[in-house]
């Protein structure tokens, strides 16, 4: 069943998500970028008031920056992230340095911290790195987009390129999602292809991705994606 990943960018919002039935509580700073990133003492927050919801909470999720492949900064990065208390981290795969260095930098904070590798639909995804994500010891693997003005995610790979992507990485043991800029209208099509979650920031918002955060709109995506479970 396709689970419900919803960005949020404030404490308050992160409360709004868990009672719209987030299943993943996304802690991201959209004005910052693509997967731009909290403050360290505000994810301490967030992971204390995520610790504070006890059982039954989403998963708490959190990214480390729009940060160039440099491995030493990327290792830096997301150990101060999974210092918080996140349980999840996720980092973008970018075009700039180089990702298969990243990923061997970060081989032992994947024994201890769930990494999240993004690939970005409008740089292209790279099955060798996929699997090379896989092979360090990472928890995840999912596509988005980096050019949030560019369109959405079909608009860059077609359907059944992300189903096999979704296969794929499930073969490799990876966890899988799917992003970038999606509408309700997207959830019917790409929930069919069995990713573990689907993500939202710009349909949970009043006036895009940087605006309000609105508990209707995130009730709608739930109740469209309970209805697929449904089918």
């Amino acid at each position: 069943m396709t689970g419900f990943l919803a960005s949020v960018a404030t404490l308050d919002e992160m409360a709004l998500a868990r009672t719209a039935g987030a299943d993943i509580v996304d802690l991201k700073n959209p004005a910052e970028g693509a997967l731009g990133a909290w403050a360290l003492d505000d994810l301490r927050d967030a992971a204390a008031l995520w610790r504070g919801w006890g059982d039954g909470a989403p998963s708490l999720s959190a990214t480390i920056g729009d940060r160039p492949m440099i491995p030493d900064a990327v290792r830096a990065a997301a150990e101060a992230v999974a210092e918080t208390g996140a349980p999840l981290v996720k980092l973008g795969v970018f075009r700039d340095g180089d990702a298969g260095a990243c990923f061997e930098a970060l081989r032992p904070l994947s024994r201890r911290a769930k990494l999240i590798a993004v690939f970005f639909a409008d740089q292209g995804v790279d099955p060798a790195l996929v699997e090379h994500a896989a092979r360090a010891g990472f928890h995840g693997a999912m596509i988005d987009t980096a050019d949030k003005t560019a369109g959405g995610l079909r608009s860059h790979i077609h359907t059944p390129a992300l189903g096999r992507f979704v296969r794929e990485a499930r073969a490799l043991g990876l966890l899988t999602g799917l992003a970038g800029s999606l509408r309700r209208t997207d959830v019917e099509e790409l929930a069919a292809l069995g990713p573990d979650y689907l993500g939202f920031r710009g349909a949970l918002c009043d006036g895009g991705r940087t605006g309000a955060f609105s508990v209707e709109a995130a009730r709608s995506l739930r109740a469209a994606l309970d209805a697929q479970r449904a089918a």
